[in-house]
């Protein structure tokens, strides 16, 4: 099972803004930080404020923030709201099951076991289990330590600019 890149990165902005407890986080900033669009950020940060989960505000000195406290706030909901499908193989849905194995197949209930203990571990583990507050540099100073940059996956990347070349050159 593999989950989709947007609920990757939507751990993502939970976990920076988490990090970031006393700041509010642009879009822009998530954008750089992570190599991702602005557009595919957006429609994260709206579906996490219509959850209630960040409070966002627009305009200067707007930006988003974290509404609940992390350490209520379980990984497996975050996976359940943002994953579309859990369906690991076609029996799991009776609506579209040709599967003629049906009948006499355990594979079914052996995967039900499976995605029911993934979710037990998930749900064991809130937000603040998996990231801890950092400093905030100050302006101008580099990236603290341990924060580097994350890379999106090429389909997510912005397409880089074509650079004119120098007419001095």
């Amino acid at each position: 099972m593999r989950l989709a890149e947007y609920t990757d990165y939507t751990l993502r902005v939970l976990m920076y803004c988490a990090a970031r407890p006393q700041q509010m986080v642009t879009i822009s900033e998530l954008a750089e930080q992570h190599g991702v669009s602005r557009n595919h950020l957006m429609k994260i940060v709206t579906d996490l404020g219509r959850q209630g989960v960040l409070e966002t505000t627009r305009g200067r000195g707007g930006g988003l923030r974290l509404l609940k406290d992390p350490a209520t706030l379980r990984i497996g909901d975050v996976v359940r709201a943002s994953e579309t499908d859990f369906r690991l193989v076609e029996c799991f849905d009776p609506g579209s099951n040709q599967c003629t194995l049906s009948p006499t197949c355990r594979l079914k209930g052996l995967f039900n076991a499976a995605l029911v203990a993934y979710f037990k571990e998930l749900d064991g583990t809130t937000l603040a289990d998996i990231v801890e507050p950092v400093s905030v540099p100050a302006k101008g100073s580099a990236l603290s330590p341990g924060l580097a940059p994350m890379v999106a996956p090429r389909s997510l990347r912005k397409p880089a600019s074509k650079a004119k070349p120098s007419p001095n050159a």
